[in-house]
């Protein structure tokens, strides 16, 4: 993979992105239309199988990054603690968590000063992204 920075750190996973979401998208549309000029139990069945598979797909991404997200906390926690002796617990609470996420991108060097100035002047993430220097990258995260 190429160094991530700012500019390439999104990932857009081409199955599930485009063609798995788009297609699951277009055969709910398709079922609606057939269910409107055939209403008929084969045409329902299909528009609510299609509108569950949507949410299962919503909920399944949701839960990974929720996840992802637990995780980064606790990197966070270990990484502030590790620099400073100090928990990031008592100032985490100022920080919501795409503000912690963002931060997770900035280096050992300047990530105190830009926890403090993100917590001062309530930067946004893609504010604390622009912010960072150095830019750690996450490969893993998906």
């Amino acid at each position: 993979m190429k160094t991530q920075n700012l500019k390439n750190h999104s990932r857009l996973v081409f199955g599930y992105h485009q063609v798995g979401l788009l297609s699951a998208f277009g055969l709910f549309i398709w079922s609606i239309v057939n269910l409107v000029n055939d209403c008929n139990s084969i045409n329902l069945y299909l528009t609510i199988f299609t509108f569950v598979f949507i949410i299962i797909a919503y909920y399944v991404r949701s839960f990974a990054v929720g996840n992802q997200d637990r995780i980064i906390r606790m990197e966070m926690r270990y990484r502030y603690h590790l620099l400073t002796g100090k928990r990031f617990e008592n100032i985490e609470s100022q920080l919501d968590i795409k503000q912690i996420v963002a931060l997770r991108f900035a280096s050992d060097e300047e990530l105190e000063s830009l926890i403090t100035k993100a917590i001062n002047e309530k930067l946004s993430p893609k504010m604390i992204k622009l912010e960072i220097k150095n830019w750690q990258g996450d490969y893993q995260r998906i």
